[in-house]
């Protein structure tokens, strides 16, 4: 379990990398440079680049994570990536971050470590039944079909909120089919995971999941969907660990009931730290207030 989440903490970190680089690169390039010229002039950044090799980072660390561990571990720790940014953005970006967005990540770890320990995840099998691989496929994908057509209408709030969602939904099912591969790949080897359906339902949750994301992004606001796109995920993982994986938690009703509201006051911390830290990501200015200044790996604050 050490391993797991080793690995699901280093998913985070290098997921923390890439949304910082990618977005630093994008709010620093020439205004001139639009649709297919930005896209030029992007490949051609090392710290755009950069980006790529932590999105890559992030998803074989937490398949290594999932291998090695339970859904109802990992996923919960990938919500660390939060505080990862925020790092990256005070001491490598040298944004000013304020007070309460500290004081809301410290909250987040607390309150995360807290349902860890008290919950006490244990069990799981590496070859779910077919029956409950059923049940819950056709259980999320009907509420994520739902919360999609939902998403058509509405007030911008309402649609940025059940695409987002849905989005989360999506990618909590992209981690068990992520587990299963990674499972049947060390049982049988390339040849046998390729002749499984998990790789190929992975590609489709990882399509789909997307697109609910980015419509998310687009439709409304980053306020609203951001926090149901880090919450939602840990949450529905939580449950699909316990339904598909018969994964457990203590028989302690004290213990479960304590660890619960523990994860109600990360959810809390999420939604804190994600009003409370600066809106975008950009390099700190200058003495002088006179615009951007380029940001550095090597610089430290």
């Amino acid at each position: 379990m050490a391993l797991a989440v080793v690995f699901a903490v280093a998913s985070a970190f290098a997921n923390a990398v890439m949304v910082v680089t990618q977005h630093l690169a994008s709010v620093t390039a020439p205004r001139r440079e639009k649709g297919l010229r930005l896209v030029r002039y992007l490949i051609r950044q090392p710290m755009w680049l950069l980006g790529w090799v932590g999105a890559a980072g992030a998803f074989v660390f937490q398949a290594l994570a999932l291998h090695f561990g339970l859904l109802t571990v990992v996923q919960p720790l990938l919500i660390t990536e939060l505080v990862f940014v925020l790092v990256l953005r005070r001491l490598w970006i040298g944004q000013d971050v304020a007070g309460a967005a500290w004081a809301a990540a410290v909250m987040t770890c607390v309150a995360l470590a807290v349902f860890l320990s008290l919950a006490e995840p244990t069990g799981g099998t590496a070859s779910p039944s077919t029956s409950d691989w059923l049940s819950a496929l056709v259980a999320f994908c009907a509420v994520i079909v739902v919360l999609a057509a939902s998403g058509i209408r509405g007030s911008p709030v309402q649609r940025a909120a059940v695409f987002g969602a849905a989005a989360s939904l999506t990618w909590a099912l992209m981690a068990t089919f992520v587990k299963t591969a990674t499972e049947i790949l060390a049982a049988s080897g390339f040849v046998g995971m390729i002749e499984n359906w998990s790789p190929y339902a992975l590609i489709a949750a990882a399509i789909i999941g997307t697109l609910l994301e980015q419509t998310a992004l687009h439709v409304g606001p980053l306020s609203v969907s951001e926090p149901l796109l880090v919450v939602v995920n840990p949450l529905a993982s939580v449950g699909l660990g316990v339904w598909v994986f018969d994964e457990q938690f203590t028989a302690n009703p004290a213990q479960i009931a304590v660890a619960f509201s523990a994860f109600g006051v990360m959810t809390a911390g999420v939604v804190w730290l994600s009003r409370a830290a600066p809106k975008n990501i950009a390099p700190a200015r200058t003495a002088d207030g006179h615009g951007p200044r380029p940001a550095s790996p090597q610089r430290r604050s």
